[in-house]
């Protein structure tokens, strides 16, 4: 198949951006991910600030992946047996509820201590359980399959985008108003989400056998995603990538320890990768992946890799900058790769259970590997910890290019095409 012309591309992104409940799941997007990631680096650098303990920090991203991985199949069934509109408004309220909670008890918490902080973190972890698999299922019903993937480009986009202001922002306001104005911000947030998601209308409930059992269904899904190595080795390589050679968790240590840039330096450095991978996504609205993309997704895991290894070893605010920027470039090829992928090679009345598969492997790389980041910052300490983690990193993609070679082949276009 010959590459469309640039009229026919520029076509196709202003198609996907006339559909009005498409605009209106982009804006619940970033409303969404604005309020989160206020909320996560608030709770990190507060939580940092009482106990000057890393392994808090591991703590922290174990007490809401504990719930979200547990339930996260569960989540995948309910998502293709229910409406996936109500339980994305049932989740946003839950999350708006606790960023109220997270307000009202942010100037008691240093007498109070950390527990209700944690209990809310917990009950944010038990909200993503069934938001997770939901969302992008949902996100699908809205968009003709042949937008799918130019869809899954802008998605990203606005992802990154409030990605990049979030934590900025929070940590402005940080350092301005204190810990509740960043909660009370994210809260406001989180209704204009809701809202937005209001005015999409209920779309039909996928179609799934009468009487079958819960855990049938799993493992039906499970099945559908092992059987494919396409979609086995994206999800690992994702995995084993993020829990050994991330460093977001740690962070606030190199904020306040090693750069010393305090607060509002730390939502630069937070901020830094989605500044990267934003820029190769908004390319990929109008080019998006396709031709070479399994051999594409290897070579940026492994750009992360080095990016890491950089950061790591650097003593310089600007020069950690730089890599971080650069991790992001690569990790948002990765990511749209990674999203076009699940949304192509899932029917629709399997897309919540492979994206709780694909949410288990990405839950476990983000907030296990932050756990992993405590515990190795606390052995190993913080900076060997982190490149340490990226020569880890470079190891996971020589492993996995040589296990899946149909990934290594994997190729968007014809994807697209059936």
């Amino acid at each position: 198949m010959s590459l469309p012309s640039e009229a026919a591309t520029t076509a196709s992104s202003r198609a996907v951006l006339q559909l009005p409940e498409f605009r209106a799941m982009l804006l619940a997007a970033v409303t969404s991910t604005l309020a989160s990631r206020a909320v996560a680096l608030t709770v990190a650098y507060q939580l940092y600030q009482i106990t000057k303990n890393p392994l808090t920090l591991g703590i922290l991203g174990l007490v809401e992946a504990i719930p979200a991985l547990s339930l996260a199949l569960l989540g995948g069934v309910v998502a293709d047996r229910s409406d996936r509109r109500r339980i994305l408004l049932a989740t946003m309220t839950i999350e708006a509820v606790c960023a109220g909670g997270f307000a009202l008890y942010a100037p008691h918490a240093t007498q109070s201590g950390i527990w209700p902080i944690l209990a809310l973190i917990f009950t944010l972890g038990i909200a993503r359980g069934f938001s997770d698999p939901a969302l992008p299922a949902f996100q699908a019903q809205v968009v003709p399959r042949e937008l799918l993937l130019r869809a899954s480009a802008w998605r990203s986009s606005a992802w990154q985008a409030a990605a990049i202001i979030g934590p900025a922002l929070g940590g402005v306001l940080y350092a301005t108003i204190g810990a509740a104005g960043a909660y009370v911000f994210a809260f406001v947030l989180f209704l204009v989400s809701l809202g937005a998601v209001l005015t999409v209308k209920p779309k039909p409930i996928p179609k799934f056998t009468p009487g079958e059992a819960v855990w049938d269904s799993v493992k039906v899904g499970l099945a559908f995603v092992l059987q494919r190595q396409v979609l086995v080795g994206s999800m690992a390589l994702d995995l084993f990538s993020v829990l050994f050679g991330g460093a977001v968790a740690l962070l606030p240590i190199f904020a306040s320890d090693i750069l010393a840039v305090g607060p509002q330096g730390l939502g630069v450095l937070v901020a830094a990768p989605s500044i990267g991978a934003l820029g190769v996504m908004l390319y990929a609205t109008r080019n998006p992946p396709g031709r070479g993309a399994g051999r594409t997704l290897l070579s940026v895991v492994a750009g992360f890799g080095v990016c890491m290894i950089v950061f790591g070893l650097s003593r310089s605010f600007y020069l950690s900058i730089a890599a971080l920027i650069f991790a992001g470039v690569f990790d948002g090829i990765s990511m749209v790769i990674r999203g076009a992928t699940l949304q192509l090679k899932a029917p629709d009345h399997m897309r919540g259970r492979v994206n709780a598969v694909s949410g288990m492997f990405i839950g476990a790389s983000n907030e296990l590997g932050a756990f992993e980041s405590g515990v190795a910052a606390k052995l190993l300490g913080t900076t060997r910890s982190v490149w340490l983690g990226g020569i880890v990193t470079l190891i996971v993609v020589g492993v996995t290019a040589y296990l899946a070679p149909e990934l290594r082949a994997m190729d968007l276009t014809d994807m697209a095409e059936e």
